[in-house]
């Protein structure tokens, strides 16, 4: 588990850091939400997530573990590609998707609290 958070956490790092690239070549800031919220929580979040499942391997093997990576890894995107495109076209149509990715990276973050506080010790 460890592993598949840190190597999920660098995918979106290059996302978030191609998007940042983009934004600065053409001047064009209107996705950076997109982009914070794809560093945080792709980048971050997902990073210290696999450190914290190296350092307690009981949390990485829980049900807990793979419901919160899973969560992260399907929300993320979902989230990611509603405000992308609601930001684009200011159709407020993509607010569900937006809602449930949301909903999903939320849940994953609520995992994370319980299965902290039940195998890191």
């Amino acid at each position: 588990m460890s592993r598949k958070m840190i190597v999920g956490a660098t995918l979106y790092l290059v996302i978030g850091v191609l998007m940042g690239m983009g934004m600065s070549m053409t001047e064009n800031y209107t996705l950076s939400p997109v982009h914070a919220h794809i560093n945080l929580l792709g980048w971050v979040s997902m990073a210290l997530g696999g450190i914290l499942y190296h350092l307690f391997p009981n949390a990485a093997k829980s049900r807990l573990g793979k419901w919160h990576f899973w969560l992260h890894m399907i929300g993320i995107p979902l989230m990611m590609a509603g405000l992308a495109s609601l930001l684009l076209t200011e159709n407020s149509s993509f607010v569900p998707l937006v809602s449930v990715g949301g909903v999903m990276v939320v849940a994953g973050a609520v995992l994370l609290m319980i299965n902290a506080a039940k195998h890191m010790r």
